[in-house]
This record gives structure tokens, sequence and C-alpha cells, in this order.
């Protein structure tokens, strides 16, 4: 699908705060509130918005503390790789898994409350998973940047 100037600036108004009204996003677009309408639902159908989501503050639920684990697997195996995906996506602490290249085989992002959370959540969780060679973990001092909006232009 090929996005025109006012696909771009919808989505980028939409990634900002996805509860404008079709109203108050055709005030900024300056077009029709139908017009607005068909063209959200066209970037919905073509899969250019994949979902609505809404963003929690991590410290007001005690998810606070940022992990970032590089893990290495024994073996790099379609099954050992298989494996392990399956079981780390049902661990709740992880919310990013990234398979990628370079001296080990996966980055997770871990969100826990604290240093005995993620403690706890290491030995009794991640260390127990089948495969995994090695993991180094990194913890987030702090965050400088943070975002969800992806720049279309």
């Amino acid at each position: 699908m090929i996005l025109d100037v006012i696909d771009k600036k919808l989505l980028y108004l939409l990634q900002s705060d996805s509860k404008k009204t079709t109203k108050e996003l055709s005030l900024k677009l300056n077009l029709s509130v139908t017009a607005v309408y068909e063209r959200i639902k066209k970037l919905e159908r073509e899969g250019v918005i994949d979902k609505y989501v809404v963003l929690i503050n991590r410290s007001k639920v005690e998810k606070g503390f940022v992990v970032f684990c590089h893990l290495k697997l024994i073996q790099h195996t379609k099954e050992f790789i298989a494996k392990f995906e399956s079981e780390v996506i049902q661990l709740k602490e992880v919310i990013e898994c990234h398979h990628v290249s370079g001296d080990y085989d996966y980055i997770l992002k871990i969100l826990v409350k604290d240093m005995e959370a993620y403690r706890e959540f290491l030995v009794t969780k991640l260390t127990t998973l089948q495969h995994i060679g090695s993991t180094h973990s990194t913890f987030m001092i702090s965050e400088v940047k943070n975002t969800t909006v992806i720049d279309v232009q």
C-alpha cells in the first residue's frame, strides 16, 4: 500500500493518541469525519494499523526493574530453537524476545519489581528452560528514549 501525505499524518496522530475521535482528527487533517473514518478502516484492512493498545506506566504496577538478558543456546538446531521460543513465549515477565545475530542468539526484555524478583525469575523460570547454554544480564539505569511512534515519512 502506498501511503500519501494525509495517511502519514493520520498515522502520526493516531500513534500519538489513538483515543482521538474521528471528529478531532478531521479538524487536524482538514477532512470530513467520514473521510477520516474510511482512511482509518483502509489502514486497518491493509494491515498498516496492526492493533490498538494501552501503554502502562511500569513503575505504577511494580514492574519498573528492566533487564536485558542476552542468551545463547547450546545448539542452533531447528528443534532447539522451536522448543526455546515456544517456552519463552509463556514467560509473562518477558515482554520482548528477539532472535539476533552476533555473540548471542536472543535478547530478552524482562520486566520485574526489583533485583530480588529478577533473581527469582532467573533461578526458577529462565534457567530451567531447555537448551540454554549461557545468559548475560544487563540492567537499565535510566531510560533515555522509549517511543512507540514509527516515523513513516
